[in-house]
């Protein structure tokens, strides 16, 4: 096996900033991992790198519940959804977990994966910054890679299971977008497990 810099302890990605959601709660009892979705999320739609006046990036609050709904017109559409990502990678490669990995973190929503529901129960949501109309950023895809081969080595059973959100709820979703690279990141994984 490759090295890479990558890893995980106690549920935590060396690599990722903490920043604790509330919006998290326990797996089933004896629920496997063996699941990873990505997502694009930006906000507002379609902005990148947009932060509150305490300059704390607007997905962040959002999946902290700390989002001010009167800072943007489309935050009175999503005004009390509580979600959250295992991950989250921005533009430039930082990472920010949110939920530990043993838990159960809200992203997928109503969902269906290889005829399981509740995808949530099994899976680790990582969250891209981006749109469905733009590519992602080099840094995006080190960051994901690296996250994605230490997932692979704490939860085994996730190496046959990378999909997306609209793979899972595709009559909702459309994320991580037809710009989404999945040969790439395929690659990119591959050459460090």
């Amino acid at each position: 096996m490759k090295t890479h810099t990558s890893t995980i302890t106690d549920g935590r990605l060396s690599s990722a900033d903490w920043l604790a959601s509330p919006n998290y709660n326990h797996r089933p009892q004896n629920m496997a991992i063996d699941t990873i979705v990505i997502h694009n999320i930006s906000l507002p739609p379609d902005e990148f790198k947009q932060t509150d006046k305490n300059d704390l990036h607007y997905v962040k609050a959002f999946f902290t519940n700390a989002l001010d709904w009167e800072a943007h017109p489309y935050f009175k559409t999503i005004k009390g959804v509580e979600v959250s990502a295992h991950l989250f990678i921005e533009r430039d490669g930082n990472i920010t977990q949110f939920v530990n990995f043993a838990d159960r973190a809200w992203h997928a929503g109503q969902s269906s994966y290889l005829g399981r529901e509740a995808v949530n129960d099994f899976s680790i949501g990582i969250e891209m910054e981006g749109s469905d109309f733009q590519g992602f950023t080099e840094a995006q895809y080190h960051a994901l890679a690296q996250s994605i081969a230490a997932i692979y080595q704490a939860y085994p059973a996730t190496k046959n299971h990378l999909t997306g959100h609209s793979d899972i709820a595709p009559v909702r979703k459309t994320d991580p977008g037809e710009f989404f690279d999945w040969v790439k990141l395929r690659k990119m994984v591959s050459e460090l497990v």
